[in-house]
């Protein structure tokens, strides 16, 4: 093998795990909502969220996450949903 050959490959091998590292696609970042009643309730508030998010330039669905979880009026339910739920 040549020397030019050698350094090419040898530079290729080098470059070669950064430009696989770089082409990872991002995870999307994730907004939790515990609602302490139902989704019926809290419509108002989560569209005022999500109104807010975009005015922001944040799109559910495209650059942020949202996941939401209810209570429905018991709090029971909504410590067992935080508790399960934890940030990344």
């Amino acid at each position: 093998m040549k020397r030019r050959e050698f350094i090419t490959l040898l530079g290729g091998a080098v470059a070669w795990p950064i430009v696989a590292r770089a082409q990872q696609p991002a995870k999307m970042p994730t907004i939790g909502y515990l609602g302490p009643t139902t989704s019926a309730v809290e419509s108002q508030r989560i569209t005022a969220l999500v109104q807010r998010l975009r005015e922001l330039g944040w799109i559910e669905g495209r650059t942020i996450a949202l996941e939401y979880r209810w209570a429905e009026g018991t709090q029971r339910a909504l410590h067992r949903d935080r508790d399960r739920v934890r940030p990344a």
